[in-house]
């Protein structure tokens, strides 16, 4: 195994006055991703190089861990020295003095960041996140049951064309579904998805007004065509469907299509994870009437809380897991096609990696497109691709994905799922006075 060079860390931890022989115990927040997953089996590794610093874990789904995270920092509970959030709560954390600043010496090369990522977890000039992975998302499909159905796939298809393939690769008698789609409430499960559908098909959360646009036609278009799809191709239960969930599905091979975070490559590709793997192939999101907002924009990254009592090992822990040597470290552990992506350029940079990874170019190019101050076809007043940058969103989106949800499972019409969407995004916009 390659032996990770940790020098730049113990000098983070000495010149933060550190004392390594007092014992410092890290408590860090984290969802139960593979990546992440994978951080916590070489964390003895930053424990060996800085004896004294123990860590301990709290792994969440996605979820749960954006609720406790955010009554933790909002109340000021301390249960966490650091924290695994994203683009949408960095800036606005940030700007509210609810994060420290990250302040990592010469040798992290934070310009070796992809900007998109830099950018999106900064406010002000200060770095409030560093990025663990980066994604955007794209389509991953089984080219076996595409070349079956006798049809292809375009670098960038639409809308049209996903569904016919869909219809073609589906054979519910064998168990393989066409498409695999999140379906479980939350502003960061289903209606990150269905978001860039909607900007696809020419929606938008808001107007320059900033009243909600839920009731518009194109979202009517967009959420019935989402519905009718995976319940037409689909697997079954659809509505509690999200991330894990899916990629089980998906490496068992069950779905011919997954549009998803791009992230999800690595896994969908490996030989050892996926029972599909040599059959996998990547293309960019499907789009409707535009191009804009199409594929998102996220990275789950690692924050330090202000007022955490072990703020200097906090900083060398993220600095440690967000490194380039942290990805080597990987690498060595695991082979480069396994290493957390779409943050840095010298990854993409590294041979190494684009022969190992046969999804380098198209997840790349899916993180390059995505532009927050751009993502609707008509101009909206907040940035953001899948979410829009303002404190109510979230439970605004949270109760939305309620909404459809029940849509999918077929326990209400899209009609009166977006009705009442547009009732509950406009009460709190009305509350947070943006209009009266």
């Amino acid at each position: 195994m390659k032996i990770l060079k940790m020098s730049a860390i113990a000098a983070a931890v000495a010149m933060s006055g550190v004392s390594t022989a007092q014992a410092a115990d890290l408590t860090i927040a984290t969802v139960n991703n593979g990546h992440m997953i994978e951080m916590q089996k070489l964390t003895g590794h930053f424990e060996k190089a800085n004896p004294g610093i123990n860590v301990n874990w709290v792994t969440l789904d996605e979820g749960t861990l954006r609720s406790r995270v955010t009554t933790d920092i909002a109340t000021k509970g301390g249960q966490f020295d650091v924290m695994t959030i994203g683009m949408y709560e960095a800036p606005m954390w940030g700007a509210k003095g609810w994060l420290e600043a990250l302040d990592f010496d010469a040798s992290y090369d934070v310009n070796d960041i992809l900007p998109a990522m830099r950018g999106g977890l900064s406010d002000g000039g200060n770095l409030y996140a560093a990025p663990f992975y980066g994604e955007s998302s794209m389509i991953m499909y089984r080219k076996d049951l595409m070349d079956a159905a006798g049809m292809t796939m375009p670098d960038s298809p639409t809308w049209g064309h996903i569904e016919d393939a869909a219809a073609a690769m589906t054979d519910k008698d064998n168990g393989v579904y066409g498409i695999c789609l999140r379906g479980k409430p939350g502003w960061g499960d289903n209606m990150a998805f269905i978001t860039t559908l909607a900007n696809s098909f020419g929606a938008q959360w808001f107007d320059m007004d900033k009243k909600p646009q839920l009731d518009s036609p194109a979202w009517n278009h967009a959420v019935n065509f989402y519905v009718d799809l995976l319940n037409n191709y689909g697997p079954p239960g659809s509505s509690g469907n999200s991330f894990n969930e899916i990629l089980a599905l998906t490496n068992a091979g069950k779905c011919g299509m997954w549009i998803d975070a791009t992230i999800a490559a690595s896994f969908v590709s490996d030989p050892a994870q996926s029972s599909v793997a040599e059959h996998m192939a990547f293309a960019q999101s499907p789009v409707a009437v535009s191009s804009r907002g199409a594929n998102w924009l996220w990275a789950w990254a690692l924050a330090v809380p202000a007022g955490t009592q072990q703020s200097a090992e906090a900083q060398a822990f993220v600095q440690w897991a967000t490194s380039k040597e942290y990805i080597e470290l990987v690498a060595a552990t695991n082979g480069w096609a396994s290493v957390p992506t779409g943050t840095r350029q010298s990854t993409y940079d590294n041979k190494n990696f684009t022969d190992a990874a046969v999804f380098a170019d198209a997840e790349l190019k899916a993180i390059l497109s995505a532009d927050p101050s751009n993502s609707t076809q008509a101009p909206s007043p907040f940035k953001g691709v899948q979410f829009q940058a303002i404190p109510e969103f979230a439970d605004i989106a949270g109760a939305v994905g309620q909404q459809l949800s029940a849509a999918l499972a077929g326990d209400i019409s899209v009609e009166d799922a977006l009705a009442e969407s547009q009732k509950a995004a406009d009460r709190a916009m009305r509350k947070a006075k943006y209009y009266k």
